[in-house]
């Protein structure tokens, strides 16, 4: 086992002992079946914490299995992701059920290597079901933890391999999952992009607090940008044709007036989402890609 530097050691402590207090209470934390908290970390790739809150229930109940889903339709798939945004994720996650019914046998895989492999999930989404779903020693880093880490541990900026490499260390020797939901608990409540510090519980082991300087989670650790504001956005479009399709098949002039545009934004979405394969022509009219 690899012994953490002090400043590692001194954010594990902190974080155990502020646990309960760091705690949110989110319907999948603690959660180990596999499908759930995969589908979990899915639907939470780009989209609000309370969205996914409103979706994850209902979703699991239609497709409570990776062999529910797989044998579902793409289209049905989709018309329960509705409300979620992003719907090239539940075309992964559809895809991701096949591969797991084809090649795991209908189980979740539980190595890093397998999960990465899976269609939709990234490194972190990876790692994070590894954690919570199977225990493995992996550290997980999104916007949240990387913050953390640059200001915590390193007090300066992170290449992500470097921010990726703390979180492995965080959680070396020890059970995983307690450190890393702690981890992005404090990322999402107090260390944000303007940091509550003086309400922080594991403030005393901040690394940035004690020395002081610029602020080194700007630009550290690939934490992202915040997404143009969604009204008035592609984005709005396409999930409000989603939505009318889910009806069932419509005509061009149909979906276009249900929609409510005259704008060109109609015409743009309706040609991204039959290039991303989620709608199709059928007969004349427009349906979601079954």
């Amino acid at each position: 086992m690899t012994t953490p530097g002090p400043e590692v050691a001194a954010l594990r402590a902190a974080l155990r002992a502020a646990r309960r207090s760091l705690a949110r209470d989110l319907p999948w934390i603690g959660c180990r079946d596999p499908w759930s908290v995969l589908v979990a970390e899915v639907m939470l790739q780009q989209t609000s914490t309370g969205r996914v809150i409103r979706r994850w229930g209902p979703f699991l109940e239609h497709f409570p299995t990776p062999a529910t889903c797989a044998a579902a339709t793409q289209s049905e798939v989709v018309a329960q992701w509705v409300g979620l945004g992003f719907n090239r994720r539940a075309q992964s996650l559809h895809r991701a059920a096949r591969a797991i019914e084809d090649h795991h046998g209908g189980r979740v895989p539980s190595t890093l290597d397998a999960l990465v492999a899976l269609p939709g999930l990234g490194p972190y989404s990876a790692r994070a079901v590894a954690s919570f779903a199977f225990g493995r020693a992996v550290g997980v880093v999104d916007t949240n933890a990387g913050r953390v880490l640059a200001r915590a541990v390193a007090n300066a900026r992170l290449m992500p391999a470097e921010a990726q490499a703390l979180a492995d260390r965080l959680v070396a020797g020890v059970a995983s999952a307690p450190v890393n939901q702690s981890l992005l608990d404090l990322g999402a409540q107090f260390c944000r992009p303007r940091p509550h510090c003086e309400e922080c519980p594991v403030r005393t082991a901040c690394r940035w607090r004690r020395e002081g300087g610029s602020d080194p989670a700007r630009g550290s650790a690939g934490v992202t940008q915040a997404q143009p504001p969604f009204a008035g956005s592609s984005r709005e479009m396409r999930g409000a044709v989603v939505r009318a399709l889910r009806d069932g098949p419509q005509s061009r002039r149909a979906l276009r007036a249900r929609v409510g545009t005259l704008d060109g934004r109609f015409e743009t979405a309706l040609a991204a989402l039959e290039h991303d394969g989620l709608v199709e022509v059928w007969r004349g009219q427009i349906r979601l890609r079954a």
